[in-house]
């Protein structure tokens, strides 16, 4: 039988909240707050288009996906895919080399 492979940790907005506050002398609700903030600032540019750069770890942007032709995986029937948008995620160059 075979192992399974350990699952990674989860790190929440409240865990990275309680690092700050520990590291920057904050209280948590002060430092979850500005977290929250921050997510709701990228949200907000990313629904109007625009690119967010985050030095030290990457660009996100809105990317345009066209609509195409797919297939049921349990018929074989081929299915039609509509349009969407999707949020991509691209690393720099320190961060990929530091994994």
């Amino acid at each position: 039988m075979a192992k399974k492979a350990a699952t990674p940790a989860t790190i929440t907005l409240k865990h990275l909240a309680a690092a700050i506050a520990e590291g920057q002398d904050l209280s948590k609700k002060h430092a979850e707050a500005i977290l929250t903030d921050m997510v709701d600032l990228i949200t907000r540019h990313l629904k109007k288009g625009d690119r967010v750069r985050i030095v030290g770890l990457g660009i996100l942007q809105v990317r345009k996906r066209a609509a195409r032709t797919g297939r049921n995986p349990a018929t074989g029937e081929a299915i039609h895919i509509k349009a969407s948008k999707k949020v991509a995620f691209r690393p720099v160059k320190e961060l990929k080399e530091s994994i």
